[in-house]
């Protein structure tokens, strides 16, 4: 396919930070080769679908975006990449309209099948579990978000025994450090206020690598050698985080203090079973040292409810253990059977409305522990990178300690650190005004804020 002048492109993105790193590499791409990116509901002539496969449900999500960009615009060109992509590229390249499947290696080589003419749905998938390194595009801007992320790491060695991932990211490979602060660099004179790290596993960042380095490293090397103002740490499973890095969060000017760590069961017969390497006693301690050290750090966990063979009583060990903890956010996953891993083929598959309703207690628990941390922010002033204006015309950010946080403001603040103090809570978000200065509105930094 020859490139027109200004084509028109639209990305859909399911799942993970790392994937929504991916889509803007991709979108950074074609936008230098002359596309013109257009919200997906335009109708684009180019649809690149980014899927996600941790769930049969996202697995749906990324069919229906198929479908739906045929709808818009019947003459589309559709690309399926991401995840689903590189575990059943066949089941893709049957849908209508699907012009090209590529896999997670491929997605930065999208500008030259573009270029190839070829009129018949095509496959180009490899075996990732050969991949051996990660490349780190020069990626300086983020589709219109005011946060960036930067993606250190990939794949994942751990196979757990209900997860897919490992094979549809391959082995956990690492970015070079002097890579990641180059890029951070970037994004920082690019006027980011913040920067989220990211990848499958980032706790095992640069055990691969020659020298061995560690995420803790990095993350000294990004505080001394950068200007950034907030760094964010992605999902970190528990056996990686080191009493270094609790502390180093503690004593630093950048990084957030925000842990987000997968829990996924609260019992240790259901950890054992699904291959994960510690107890419910250990991760109790661990989440306790971290509130005792940073007693306003937000602490997110994941769980999976549904687990092959988990009974009522193992369903209420995890209950009981998170509502013991001092968290403050929970993302629940039902459990979803993937053909290839050891659970699918576990007896005692437990039943769908079970898993679910599992799942919605464990959610109204969540909503209460993230209300009990929010309202004791209520009379604060809390440093906000600002968003794009929501729909009814208020800004909204994000606190160091992730707190969503709306309040009025012009739109120009978009990409800037305000102060803002938290006057209610009112659907699940905190209300709050701009703190002001002689009748000015207080801004942190404004770099790269229009006036």
């Amino acid at each position: 396919m020859s490139i027109a002048s200004n084509p028109t492109v639209a990305f859909a993105t399911l799942g993970c930070k790392t994937n929504q790193f991916e889509s803007a590499s991709m979108q950074q791409i074609l936008t230098d080769a002359g596309y013109q990116v257009i919200p997906f509901d335009a109708g684009a002539e180019l649809v690149v679908v980014n899927t996600c496969t941790v769930t049969s449900a996202t697995d749906a999500q990324s069919r229906n975006l198929i479908r739906r960009a045929q709808r818009l615009n019947p003459g589309c060109r559709v690309i399926v990449t991401g995840c689903y992509a590189q575990i059943d590229p066949d089941a893709l390249s049957s849908l209508p309209g699907v012009s090209l499947v590529i896999g997670n290696e491929e997605k930065q080589r999208l500008l030259a099948y573009l270029r190839t003419e070829n009129p018949q749905p095509r496959v180009e998938v490899s075996d990732i579990r050969q991949a051996e390194s990660v490349c780190l595009p020069p990626l300086t801007s983020f589709a219109g978000r005011s946060r960036a992320f930067v993606q250190i790491q990939n794949g994942c060695d751990a196979f757990c025994s209900y997860c897919i991932i490992p094979y549809a990211r391959g082995a956990s490979r690492s970015a070079l450090p002097d890579e990641v602060v180059v890029q951070v660099r970037g994004l920082v004179e690019a006027g980011f206020q913040e920067v989220v790290l990211t990848g499958i596993h980032v706790g095992g960042y640069g055990a691969d690598l020659q020298p061995v380095t560690s995420l803790f490293e990095l993350v000294q090397r990004i505080e001394t050698e950068t200007k950034l103002c907030r760094l964010r740490l992605g999902s970190i499973e528990p056996t990686e985080i080191p009493e270094a890095l609790i502390d180093a969060v503690v004593a630093s000017s950048i990084l957030c203090p925000h842990f987000h760590i997968p829990l996924q069961a609260g019992d240790d017969a259901v950890l054992k079973r699904m291959g994960r390497t510690y107890d419910t006693t250990f991760f109790a301690e661990l989440v306790k040292r971290i509130r005792a050290k940073l007693p306003d750090a937000a602490i997110a966990l994941d769980v999976i409810t549904g687990f092959p063979g988990e009974s009522e009583e193992e369903f209420e060990n995890t209950f009981r253990l998170i509502e013991s903890l001092p968290i403050t956010d929970l993302h629940v996953f039902p459990y979803s059977k993937r053909p290839g891993t050891p659970a699918a083929a576990m007896s005692n598959q437990v039943p769908g409305d079970v898993s679910r309703g599992r799942a919605e207690r464990l959610r109204q628990l969540a909503a209460h522990k993230q209300a009990l941390f929010a309202q004791g922010f209520i009379g604060k002033i809390l440093e906000v990178v600002v968003e794009n204006p929501s729909q009814d015309g208020t800004l909204k950010g994000v606190s160091r300690n992730y707190l969503d946080v709306r309040f009025a403001g012009k739109a120009a603040l978009a990409g800037a650190r305000v102060e803002v103090r938290a006057v209610h809570r009112e659907g699940g978000v905190l209300k709050g005004q701009l703190t002001q200065e002689g009748g000015q509105i207080f801004i942190v930094d404004k770099q790269g804020v229009p006036e």
